[in-house]
């Protein structure tokens, strides 16, 4: 969320421009594990590692450096700084054979990174993700052409975001007779998976990452079910109440590893997922800006009473790794003293709404990236509860999350405050195009203590639908094709609500009146009051829309929550 009146996010200035052009051939490419090459195939790549600095590698704009830390493999990696005109891009020009498939790979952490090839003499293929903590694959295929003898396989950032680092790239296939590093051999088996999550028909797994592999293999009760190409997978398709036994191989182009060892898993009992007791059947959100940005400064009472959750902006990050505090701006907010912010919290709560803290928005800088922190992420947040009597969290973190921890927080969390526990999430459009992201992991990953996703539809450029057609902004399209991704990727529809900015002042982009709101639930919910883009089915049971802020709705007049509170509050 922004802290700036009409600021966009930092990264949202170039998405429009990329988006509509690539989103298609990232995501479907981002979606699917590639098929392994076979054992007689090689790695065409040379220097794939950076061992030798950066040899057989031309980054643009002098981008490109090896370091000895982090790495994947070996002792090097390539670590590429975009800039604000330049995307750190690092190619090599690399030997391939005609009319033959190759499994293009490279391991990356860091900001947004991309992988791809040009020149293939068919179809150029790419991949991305966006900022990763820890170490990441990206896999893709090409075939080549007639006539292609040569292809150039690249990486690169984004502009003016973040460093990227790569390691270990490789393009497994027949040997284009250029040279290359060794070909594989057959992976260690991981180590024992371990459950972090289950619903009443799923359960997510995750595992450490094995050096070599390329891909792994889950396994229940013996059965191979999914080939993933990351660290993590949720089965689907689980009866309830029901235990399962879950192994994971390790595979490369050499061959598939032994069996990991076995872990159970339980189903629970109850269908659906979410959280948090008494939130109404169909609720609206609204953000509280605890500064003075420019909208209508207000204090909690002052909030209209057609939201349903408030969620407090921000809590911040400590000098302890994973903790937040919060503090009140009683200056900036006209005196507004905590004795008054606790007793507005009882009565709003006296009244039926619940009141949760916010982590992060566009500035939010918290990292959960192992135990340690996601323990005191948990911590820091139950403290704040018992302080300010929140009911829960809000996880609006813009700059990326670790999915593994983020999960591990907020199942320690939930296991310290109890099932009536408000969990909301307010990630990006880019964070939820593909069941991959982490955002979306997370959410998957907690999906029976969920409240509700709220995605921010705006300040992001155009974004690829569930039908696979990219659609603009700010239009009734664009809320239900991108959410019906959400929809039919896993979360339940109490879990999804739509994310849309009070008023023009309150995001860079993206604002719609509050009818086309209204006519985006319809859709969805019932049907009607859709645009070009219709679901396949109806969602009755969508949780409703949220907005940033109810300080900006204050500014016009409370326009968004008079019209979209109404018509959230009158859904059946």
């Amino acid at each position: 969320m922004d802290r700036a009146p009409g600021t966009p996010r930092p990264r949202s200035g170039r998405l429009a421009a990329w988006s509509a052009a690539t989103a298609l051939a990232l995501s479907v490419a981002g979606l699917a594990a590639a098929s392994p090459a076979s054992a007689a195939d090689v790695n065409n790549v040379r220097n794939a590692g950076y061992e030798s600095g950066l040899a057989n590698w031309t980054c643009t704009a002098g981008s490109g450096a090896t370091v000895s830390s982090p790495v994947h493999g070996g002792t090097a990696a390539l670590k590429a700084t975009p800039a604000g005109q330049d995307n750190a891009k690092c190619t090599q020009s690399v030997a391939v054979k005609p009319n033959a498939t190759y499994t293009l790979s490279a391991w990356v952490q860091g900001g947004y990174s991309y992988l791809g090839v040009t020149g293939t003499g068919t179809t150029d293929v790419s991949t991305w993700t966006p900022d990763s903590a820890s170490w990441k694959q990206l896999t893709t295929t090409f075939t080549t052409g007639a006539s292609t003898t040569s292809v150039t396989v690249y990486t690169h950032g984004w502009y003016g975001q973040a460093a990227y680092y790569a390691d270990d790239v490789s393009v497994y296939g027949p040997d284009g007779g250029g040279g290359g590093d060794p070909a594989p051999t057959v992976p260690a088996a991981p180590g024992g998976p371990t459950v972090s999550g289950t619903t009443s028909s799923s359960v997510s797994l995750t595992w450490s990452a094995v050096s070599g592999a390329t891909g792994y293999n889950v396994y229940r009760n013996g059965t191979k079910v999914t080939a993933v190409t990351g660290t993590s997978a949720t089965v689907t398709g689980l009866a309830a109440s029901t235990s399962y036994s879950f192994q994971v191989t390790a595979t490369n182009a050499a061959g598939e590893s032994a069996k990991s060892a076995a872990v159970t898993g339980t189903t629970s009992a109850t269908g659906g997922g979410g959280g948090g007791g008494s939130v109404p059947k169909h609720a609206v959100t609204g953000y509280w800006q605890n500064f003075n940005n420019g909208a209508k400064v207000q204090k909690i009472s002052d909030v209209p009473s057609a939201y349903d959750i408030i969620a407090v902006a921000f809590a911040d990050a400590t000098s302890t790794p994973g903790a937040v505090s919060f503090n009140l701006d009683s200056a900036g907010l006209g005196g507004y003293t905590v004795d008054q912010f606790k007793a507005d919290i009882k009565a709003k709560q006296a009244a039926g709404k619940k009141v949760i803290v916010s982590i992060g928005g566009q500035n939010g800088t918290v990292s959960i990236n192992d135990s340690a922190s996601a323990a005191n992420f948990a911590n820091s947040v139950y403290s704040l509860m018992q302080t300010y009597g929140f009911d829960g969290v809000d996880i609006d973190l813009e700059n990326g999350l670790n999915a593994t921890y983020m999960t591990q927080a907020l199942r320690s969390l939930s296991s310290k405050a109890g099932s009536s526990l408000i969990i909301t999430m307010a990630p990006q459009t880019i964070d939820m195009q593909s069941t991959s992201n982490s955002y979306f992991q997370t959410a998957l990953n907690i999906k029976d203590i969920l409240t509700v996703v709220n995605m921010q539809y705006y300040n992001s450029g155009s974004m690829l639908g569930c039908d696979s057609k990219v659609y603009s902004q700010g239009s009734v399209d664009f809320l239900t094709a991108l959410a019906c991704i959400q929809l039919e990727g896993g979360l339940s529809p109490s879990q999804v609500g739509l994310g849309l900015p009070a008023s023009t002042s309150g995001a860079g982009s993206g604002y719609v009146s509050p009818t086309v709101v209204n006519n985006a639930l319809d859709c969805l919910s019932k049907g009607t009051g859709c645009g070009t883009f219709k679901p396949s089915r109806t969602y009755p049971d969508l949780r409703g829309a949220m907005t940033w802020s109810t300080n900006w709705d204050a500014s016009s007049g409370n326009a968004w929550s008079n019209t979209v509170g109404a018509h959230v509050h009158a859904m059946p």
